[in-house]
């Protein structure tokens, strides 16, 4: 039998260097798209697949991420007596089950492989998932469930994955297949931001993963790959062989919000999905085309 899927680690400990001097101080997790933060949105789709534990690995000037989902008094003492109980009842819905985060920093950036390996405690003995945040993921049914349905059929890693333009493969983890079923891909190897001409494939690694803990016994090791940093794909890679390994092409969109472009893009994206402003932007495009 497979392990419950109950735990997820998100690596917010980036400084932001594209969105400056926005994030100059204020972490870019907690950038907004329409009015929630990027961050919200990725606890959100977490829970959407029922996982209700969560390991934040920060840095310093994060504060304010842990901070967005503490009880703020104050401010609900005065959305209770202005009235706004509507506005109450949201944040009462969004708020977490108190002990369900834990935090732990990642002192020198050295690659999210080190972020991942700064969460073993978090992690221990258990299956868990990655939830990039900057990945900003539109879909019917929670990426992350998605994901988590494939590993409960395979019983092993999988990793959301989706093609891209021979050109860019260099910007990704890219995956050697073994046998393309179509909704799943299973996988005999891995290569991080290869040169277009040596690229396995074009389908690649986006930042949605649900690993065995087995990974971090490769992380450990602290071997440095792309970029000198210690690279997830290459720990991901060495597991292949010895456990069950799947890409999953998902149902839905993604959007790059580490990129300006795209951040903009999902801002339309979003807005347009909501009932109460939906119109009102369908109004203004016109006026910018």
């Amino acid at each position: 039998m497979t392990k419950p899927l109950k735990k997820a680690v998100l690596p917010v400990a980036g400084l932001g260097t594209r969105f400056l001097p926005a994030t100059k101080a204020l972490a870019k997790e907690m950038l907004p798209v329409v009015d929630k933060p990027l961050i919200q949105y990725a606890v959100e789709e977490a829970r959407a697949a029922g996982i209700d534990q969560f390991c934040f690995v920060t840095g310093r000037g994060k504060t304010a991420i842990v901070e967005h989902f503490d009880v703020a008094y104050e401010l609900e003492r005065t959305l209770q007596e202005r009235g706004k109980l509507d506005i109450l009842e949201d944040l009462r819905r969004q708020s977490q089950m108190p002990g369900s985060i834990t935090t732990v920093r990642q002192q020198v950036p050295m690659g999210l492989g080190h972020a991942i390996w700064c969460a073993r405690s978090f992690i221990g003995d258990d299956p868990f998932a990655i939830l990039l945040p900057d990945d900003l993921m539109l879909c019917k049914t929670s990426c992350t469930q998605q994901l988590a349905d494939a590993y409960r059929e395979t019983g092993g890693n999988v990793v959301a994955v989706e093609e891209v333009p021979m050109e860019r493969v260099n910007k990704y983890g890219v995956l050697d297949i073994q046998e393309d079923k179509g909704r799943l891909v299973s996988v005999k190897g891995l290569v991080e931001k290869p040169k277009p001409e040596d690229a396995p494939s074009n389908l690649t690694v986006i930042g949605r993963y649900v690993l065995m803990p087995e990974v971090l016994q490769h992380l450990s090791k602290m071997e440095k790959g792309a970029g000198g940093e210690v690279q997830l794909t290459d720990a991901m890679a060495k597991l292949i062989g010895s456990q069950p390994f799947h890409g999953l092409r998902y149902e839905g969109r993604r959007f790059d919000c580490g990129d300006k472009v795209g951040f903009l893009e999902a801002q339309i994206a979003f807005a347009l999905q909501r009932p109460d402003i939906a119109q009102a932007v369908h109004d203004f495009l016109p006026k910018y085309v």
